[in-house]
């Protein structure tokens, strides 16, 4: 038999083994716990960690990048700056905040369309009982023209009438900007005269000099008369204003491939680059125009042009220098939109820049001989020798006897009639410039070299009224 002193060691030997197992055990339990609490703590600041970054970049994003994106909408050079925190570029949680971005962008470009659009339709109202309510008082101005035949009193209403001018230029280039129709239907007009039409709505139009190169009876079909009108003194309205008020703005009217060109010339300061491409944009007229791109206060000039290009398919260039320094803008007119007047049926206006080309001379009628240093024709045309190759001619002076028996034998032409527009801006032409020879008779005692000169300074404008009215604003 086993001795209990035996068993007795036994037990214990196996209780002192399952103590130190347990021992073993616990503190294996307790190591790992340490190392939980402490990866849990690790992991418990890297998450605030995150969360501060996260805060962080929240908060750029609503003080930085949202206001900035919005800015950008209106002034595009304006830099929308990326992500505070370079970790979340192309993260999960980077593109979500970008996605944000974006959204904010297109409802900020959703509510300023919307706003604006409401801002153009309340405009187009205002400016149609504007334009009503000027085209009414042009109408009573030209009546009391008509009717009162008093030379300082038809000078005065002829002011008024050109401030009225002005005046609904001004309203009729805001209606064109909301979208409105020009809101008036020409008949078919010279085309010289839609550009002394658009001169004579300036205030500054004696200093613009128009030189017609244009072939004789050049003319604008119906629809185009009153855009390119406003494009004309839109373009000179930005030259004017924009050069010092001794120079002089140039025009040329000549015709080009495929159509005619009126370039206009200034002596200003010209625009800078940036100026320039955003001029180039708004008179293209492809971009949208809203009415908080174009300043305070808005200067629509450019935005009308674009408008007015997009609908009557026009093309204005603004991106040369002028040869005088300033700016150099030309508006192209397609062939389609030109037509030709009979100037035999319809004369052009009497103060209408003349045109420079002048009409082929025609055949003689005699083909031999002419080489001759001394034949003469029985008109009196006497040609000399060459000189160098070029012939030389002399003045043609027809034989008294000729041109009377012409005379008596030519049909007696009739002169057109005249409209009253036409007759009341001749006569009121004419009243001013006696009113004004008159008193500079009164004040210097030279009356005969002042009635020479007199006339044509004093009603510069009732000549380019004349114009307007006899040509392109019928």
């Amino acid at each position: 038999m086993t001795e209990l002193p035996d068993l007795a060691a036994g037990a214990l030997a196996a209780g002192t083994l399952s103590a130190l197992a347990l021992g073993a055990g616990l503190w294996r339990s307790r190591r790992q716990r340490v190392l939980q609490r402490e990866e849990l703590a690790a992991l418990r600041a890297r998450l605030d960690g995150v969360q501060a970054a996260l805060a962080a970049e929240i908060e750029h994003l609503a003080g930085q990048r949202i206001p900035a994106a919005a800015r950008h909408l209106t002034h595009p050079r304006v830099t929308v700056p990326g992500p505070a925190q370079p970790q979340f570029i192309g993260s999960p949680l980077g593109i979500g905040l970008e996605s944000v971005l974006n959204s904010v962008r297109s409802e900020l470009t959703a509510q300023r369309t919307r706003i604006d659009a409401a801002a153009q339709a309340g405009m187009r109202g205002a400016t149609r009982e504007i334009q009503a309510a000027l085209y009414r008082l042009q109408d009573a101005l030209r009546s009391l023209q008509q009717r009162y035949d008093d030379p300082e009193l038809t000078q005065t209403l002829f002011a008024l009438d050109h401030e009225n001018e002005q005046s609904l230029r001004r309203a009729q280039v805001a209606a064109v900007v909301c979208g409105a129709w020009v809101g008036l239907a020409r008949e078919e007009s010279y085309l010289v005269e839609a550009v002394t039409g658009g001169q004579a709505r300036l205030a500054g139009y004696h200093r613009v000099r128009v030189h017609n190169h244009l072939e004789t009876g050049t003319a604008l079909v119906s629809h185009a008369v009153e855009p390119v009108a406003i494009i004309v003194a839109e373009l000179l309205d930005n030259a004017l204003r924009h050069s010092s008020p001794d120079t002089e703005v140039v025009v040329n009217l000549e015709h080009v491939h495929h159509g005619a060109c009126v370039t206009v010339d200034d002596a200003g300061v010209g625009m800078t680059q940036d100026e320039r491409d955003r001029a180039r944009r708004m008179v293209a007229g492809s971009d949208p125009i809203l009415l908080t791109d174009l300043g305070d206060p808005p200067r629509m000039g450019f935005a009308a042009i674009g408008r007015l290009t997009r609908q009557f398919d026009l093309s204005v260039d603004v991106s040369s220098p002028s040869p005088y320094g300033g700016v150099r803008a030309v508006l192209r007119i397609d062939s389609h939109l030109l037509s030709r007047i009979d100037p035999e049926l319809q004369p052009p206006a009497a103060g209408a820049p003349r045109s420079t080309r002048r009409a082929p001379a025609p055949a003689p009628a005699h083909s031999y001989g002419a080489e001759h240093p001394e034949q003469v024709d029985a008109s009196g045309h006497q040609a000399l020798p060459d000189v160098g190759g070029l012939p030389r001619r002399r003045r043609r002076t027809p034989a008294t006897a000729p041109v009377a028996t012409a005379t008596q034998a030519a049909p007696e032409r009739r002169q057109p009639e005249r409209s009253p527009e036409q007759a009341a801006a001749a006569l009121g032409a004419l009243q001013s410039g006696t009113a004004a020879a008159r008193a500079a008779n009164d004040d210097t005692g030279t009356a005969v070299a002042e009635r020479a000169t007199a006339p044509e300074t004093a009603t510069a404008h009732e000549t380019q009224q004349s114009d307007y009215e006899g040509g392109a604003a019928k």
